[in-house]
């Protein structure tokens, strides 16, 4: 298994090629053997949790293939339960030693978290209300540090603090990351991807990703 360092040159250089329109994909024929040689275990070199938005998908936005890439998706790429053990579960078996949390720019669970803000909704339903929760603190911190920001740069700050969120939820709250991040290396870091530009902006250097 490659270094974080190393996985991380990856995810660059696959986003470099997504821009340029340039894939490194394999053709179809050469897609279907390397499905097969998959089918008895696979070692994905970086875990990406990120949102479920249909316009951010991993393996397209870093121009990766079948195996390459272990990804959590889930509404506001927040980190619950099972995402964690998830997580887990592909840094313990897998060996892969680089996670990054990708939000994005117009995050729909961003978005519904300040609407709820602004007007609470009695009905809504308490399997959104558990996403909304994880995010609300950190739109709550940047009303409470400048009451009268704009509903463009309060959305803005809240995708990038909620991202903020969830690295050190990883790397504080699981004891398992925390050992292997001591351990072997595991890097975790935060990344944005701008749905405008096609770009993905890593947050930490790499001495804070770990």
């Amino acid at each position: 298994m490659i270094s974080a360092v190393e996985a991380l040159e990856l995810l660059r250089e696959g986003n470099r090629r997504f821009l340029s329109d340039h894939s490194a994909s394999p053709n179809a024929h050469s897609l279907q053997a390397h499905r097969a040689e998959l089918v008895t275990g696979q070692e994905p070199f970086a875990i990406i949790v990120g949102c479920s938005d249909s316009r951010v998908p991993a393996e397209i936005i870093f121009d990766q293939g079948l195996g390459d890439l272990f990804i959590v998706r889930v509404a506001g790429n927040i980190v619950a339960p099972t995402q964690v053990g998830s997580i887990e579960l592909a840094a313990e078996e897998f060996g892969t030693l680089l996670v990054v949390v990708l939000g994005h720019s117009g995050c729909g669970a961003v978005q519904a978290t300040l609407a709820e803000l602004e007007n609470p909704e009695e009905n809504l339903s308490p399997n959104l209300r558990s996403i909304i929760d994880r995010i609300r603190p950190s739109a709550e911190a940047l009303l409470e540090s400048d009451p009268q920001m704009n509903q463009k740069a309060l959305a803005q700050h809240t995708v990038k603090a909620n991202i903020h969120a969830s690295v050190n939820q990883l790397r504080q709250e699981s004891p398992t990351l925390a050992r292997l991040i001591h351990d072997r290396g595991l890097m975790i870091l935060g990344a944005e991807y701008s749905l405008e530009t096609g770009v993905v902006e890593f947050f930490d250097d790499l001495a804070g990703g770990r």
